[in-house]
């Protein structure tokens, strides 16, 4: 299959493009002000390397797989539209109050230590822009309170007075009962019709998230609607290019949840984060093919570092309280950790603390990006220090397309950092590369120790354009690192992996076994009514996108809770319907299992009861997969490959050593390089210290260890 996937992050916008057999990755800077600028000079390049203009390539193209930063962008603006609010009367203040522990959502440990500066955050809807409408439906769906019609027209006309350009419906129980949700949007369509000028687009929370939670439903619709303008224009800009230029088949988005969707029928809110869920789950697919069961997936490119696991084959790990830039959200969204540590990870000066030198969160990004790239950039960058200290070769950075300016990088460390902490250049920049490495090496075994995993129980895949330039100094406990010749463009790659997937959930309270007697339900009819509505939103949903229904695998998750506890354990259900209680004890022995694993065996309680909260179906249509190729081992002798020589700064000599080069792209399978040593790639540098060695593989990939 001809595929292009492309992943747009903070300095950089990568492509993987599959081709009649063959793969090119290429990598553009990324266009802050315009993302469709980016997302087109990146499929070109794609094209010019096949000898190809973009107008041949795109006809014969069957999929493009995308995941972008646009929403989190346009939320990082605060340029949405002015929203408009409808709720239940009495319960204007829900998104004001939000749940206890909102003032840190979203925010860093070092921000929440400073109590006296914390505050919640400016909500996207003020509170003169939300009303209640006269209307109550009960935990149980039924109607109590009529809807009234003529307070809704009223409350309607208001917020357009007020300068309303879209709605949020999000009604108490409504995605129980959607019937008073879906009158309030016939009557904003009544008043202002679809052909109108003043056309205004109207989100119901209960279709946007279908399970418990009031405050997280209304957050999830909200930041649907603030972006959905924003990324209408900017995707569509994309969509139109490809349309101008031949392409015929559908543009597919990157969600959170860890499935594709076509870009049309994909909410906003499932987009954030797409590129580290991408990249994790083609590490899940590598570690498949290799035999592998443990992972870090560690992606550290020009802004940011990401991690994510995959244990025991398995990456259904998701986020326990999911957060979009400040806010809680009823959405599914597969668990990964990022921090602000990447090549473009500002090197300060903290005064208050006594001139302590930090690094990051700030990034320089691709727009004036670190000093050495001579477009304006004042502050010493992670990338900067990398150059000073020999690791970068200024003059084959990007493969040779862009010429880096070592010397003013050197002049930028030594003004900013080096002359007031009274050290050498060399040595300011290897504290700014020790402290960016501390910082990766902290994150990934919080991630791995709190989950309650041993290091030494994992292997480490590098990716990110500064993956393998910094692999040797964040691996910390892991004991080998892989290295891939696609590492610089992971994510991209990752989304060529991934299945067509849709997300559907339901929340349904029922009692699976009764506290203290053990009884099992007979609940089953209850049960396969709500797995068969989610099967038939699925088969819709598929079909509308021109997908046989049939090839679909729908797997069944619950979440699932003892008496007692406050907060679900995702499980896997071994059944999709359910005949009878074996079936039922089948469930509750899933959920005991992978509670067990979670957490310790010693709080499975099912003397206080099972209870199932909410129904999650996944409707997959399984996709082509990219093999990985095994080639003949050759010898150990690296020398075809050896490029010279040039002075390196080594931490242990404490000082400049001649140190042999070598490029990536010539090592063949056998190959052995003991370090110290450089491995350039066109795209990324690998930094081999003593005493660890380098070895490429019969897949062709490269081993640290």
């Amino acid at each position: 299959m001809n595929s292009i996937d492309i992943d747009v992050g903070g300095t950089f916008t990568d492509m993987v493009l599959n081709y009649e057999g063959h793969t090119v990755i290429r990598k553009v800077p990324t266009t802050p002000y315009d993302l469709s600028v980016c997302f087109s000079n990146v499929i070109e390049e794609g094209a010019k390397a096949l000898d190809l203009r973009m107008e041949s390539l795109l006809p014969a193209v069957d999929m493009i797989r995308y995941s972008t930063t646009i929403a989190l962008n346009r939320l990082l603006e605060r340029k949405g539209p002015r929203l408009g609010l409808i709720t239940t009367e009495g319960h204007e203040d829900t998104t004001l109050l939000g749940r206890g522990a909102q003032w840190i959502d979203g925010t860093r440990v070092q921000e929440r230590r400073n109590l006296s500066i914390q505050h919640k955050p400016d909500p996207l809807i003020p509170r003169d822009m939300i009303v209640g409408v006269k209307e109550r439906v009960d935990s149980g769906g039924h109607v109590i309170r009529p809807l009234d019609e003529n307070d809704v027209r009223e409350k309607v006309r208001y917020l357009v007075g007020r300068g309303a350009r879209a709605f949020v419906v999000s009604l108490l129980w409504g995605f129980l009962n959607p019937l008073h949700e879906r009158k309030v949007k016939d009557i904003i369509r009544s008043e202002y019709k679809e052909f109108h000028i003043g056309y205004m687009p109207v989100v119901l929370a209960g279709q946007v998230s279908g399970k418990l939670g009031e405050y997280e439903r209304t957050m999830a619709a909200i930041l649907d609607a603030y972006l959905q303008r924003s990324m209408q224009i900017e995707l569509s800009t994309c969509w139109d290019k490809l349309r101008d230029r031949g392409y015929k088949r559908s543009l597919s988005m990157i969600q959170s949840s860890g499935g594709i969707a076509e870009v049309f029928k994909t909410a906003a809110s499932r987009t954030f984060n797409s590129g580290p869920v991408s990249g994790l789950m083609g590490a899940h697919h590598v570690a498949k093919s290799l035999g592998v069961h443990n992972v870090v997936m560690a992606d550290m490119g020009g802004t940011s570092f990401d991690v994510g696991l995959v244990v025991k084959d398995s990456v259904r790990s998701y986020d326990f309280r999911p957060i979009i830039d400040r806010w809680m959200v009823g959405i599914t969204m597969i668990k990964t950790l990022s921090i602000g540590a990447g090549g473009g990870s500002i090197a300060s000066l903290n005064k208050l603390l006594k001139n302590q030198l930090q690094v990051g969160p700030r990034s320089a990004g691709s727009m004036p990006g670190p000093v050495c790239f001579n477009r304006g950039g004042t502050e010493p960058t992670v990338t900067d220090a990398d150059v000073v200290l020999g690791y970068i070769n200024p003059a084959y950075y990007y493969g040779g397309k862009l010429a880096l300016n070592a010397a003013k990088a050197a002049q930028s460390i030594r003004d900013k950092i080096a002359k007031p902490l009274g050290l050498s250049v060399e040595e300011a920049a290897a504290i700014i590369r020790k402290i960016v490495d501390e910082n990766m090496s902290s994150a990934i075994m919080k991630e791995v120790h709190l989950r309650g995993y041993s290091p030494e129980e994992f292997i480490l895949f590098a990716a990110g354009g500064a993956g393998p330039t910094h692999v040797e100094g964040f691996r910390a406990d892991i004991p080998k690192a892989v290295i891939f010749p696609f590492s610089p463009v992971f994510c991209a790659w990752g989304s060529s992996t991934m299945d067509i997937m849709h997300v559907y959930e339901h929340s349904k309270k029922l009692t699976l076994m009764e506290p203290g007697t053990h009884q099992l339900t007979n609940e089953f009819d209850a049960f396969n009514n709500a797995v068969s509505l989610l099967i038939e939103n699925a088969k819709r949903d598929l079909a509308g996108e021109g997908l046989d229904p049939a090839s679909a695998n729908f797997v069944l998750e619950l979440d699932m809770l003892y008496g007692g506890q406050f907060h679900v354990k995702r499980t896997l259900s071994p059944l999709l319907f359910v005949r009878g209680q074996e079936d039922i004890r089948a469930i509750c022995d899933a959920f005991a299992k992978e509670f067990s694993e979670a957490f310790s065996p010693f709080v499975v309680n099912p003397d206080g009861g099972v209870f199932l909260d909410t129904f999650v179906l996944k409707a997959i249509v399984p996709a082509q997969k990219v093999i990985l190729q095994t080639l003949p081992l050759e010898g150990h002798s690296p020398e075809a490959a050896a490029k010279g020589t040039r002075m390196v700064y080594w931490p242990d000599k404490k000082d400049f050593c001649i140190t042999g080069i070598y490029s990536f792209e010539k090592l063949r399978p056998g190959n052995l390089i003991y370090g110290p040593a450089v491995v350039e790639g066109e795209y990324t540098t690998l930094v081999v210290p003593e005493p660890l060695r380098f070895s490429i593989d019969q897949h062709g990939l490269g081993i640290l260890e």
